[in-house]
Order: C-alpha cells, then structure tokens, then sequence
C-alpha cells in the first residue's frame, strides 16, 4: 500500500509542476491590460473640454486591474510549485491542503487536481508519510 500511495505522491508532484506552469502562462494574458493601461496612462488621446472621464483615469484603472490580475497570478502558480515542491519533500501538510482547495476553484484542471490531491493526502498511511497522525 505504501507503494502504492508513494506513487500517487509522484504523480501529483508532476501534476502540481505542469499546473504551476500552466497557470504562469495563463496569468502573462492580462498583460495586455496593464499595457494598454499604460498607454493611456502616460500618453492620453486628446481629449475634447466636455468628455466627463479622462483618460488617464481610465489608464490608470486598467492598468492597476491588470497589474494586480497578474501579480495574483504568478503569485497563485508560485503556491502550486511550491505545493508541489512540498509533497515531494512530504512537508507543509496543511499548506498542501490550502493550495488543493483554492485550486478547485479553477474549473476544470484545478479541480480536478485539487480534488485528487485532497484525497490522497486524506489517506492515513500518507498523513504518516507527513508526520501526522493517522486519526
């Protein structure tokens, strides 16, 4: 049996490496925003004496949105790499848990991965794998 959940911790290890990286490259898309943003920001249109929302505002909204888009991110594919850094090394048990639950919020692979992963670390010869106790 521990055969057997040593290599469902493999898997999943490789699994949370592919989905960090998936979700690093999903995260660059609104990069587009930010730069838009920007351009807005630093080099507005003209703009007539009665149009009622400038456009650095609107530069400098679209700018933030996407910047914080990103950040958020990369920052969300950092804790998957290192979720699955963690189960290699078999530590930070409830972080890998945590990282699992806010990754089913991500229809349909994070799901997927999340629930997989909630349920191999619920098995009791693996929370022994992570130094907790079996109850």
């Amino acid at each position: 049996m521990m055969d057997k959940d040593a290599e469902h911790l493999r898997l999943l290890v490789i699994a949370h490496y592919v989905y960090a990286a998936m979700v690093a490259l999903f995260a660059c898309i609104p990069i587009i925003h930010l730069t838009i943003g920007l351009v807005f920001l630093l080099n507005p249109p003209p703009q007539s004496p009665g149009d009622p929302f400038p456009a650095q505002a609107f530069g400098a909204i679209f700018a933030t949105i996407g910047a914080v888009l990103v950040l958020a991110g990369w920052t969300f594919a950092a804790c998957v790499f290192v979720a699955g850094r963690s189960l290699a090394a078999r530590r930070r048990y409830t972080f890998c848990i945590v990282v699992a639950a806010i990754s089913c919020l991500l229809v349909p692979v994070g799901t997927v991965l999340g629930v997989l992963t909630i349920i191999v670390l619920q098995r009791p010869p693996v929370r022994a794998m992570f130094g907790r106790d079996s109850a």
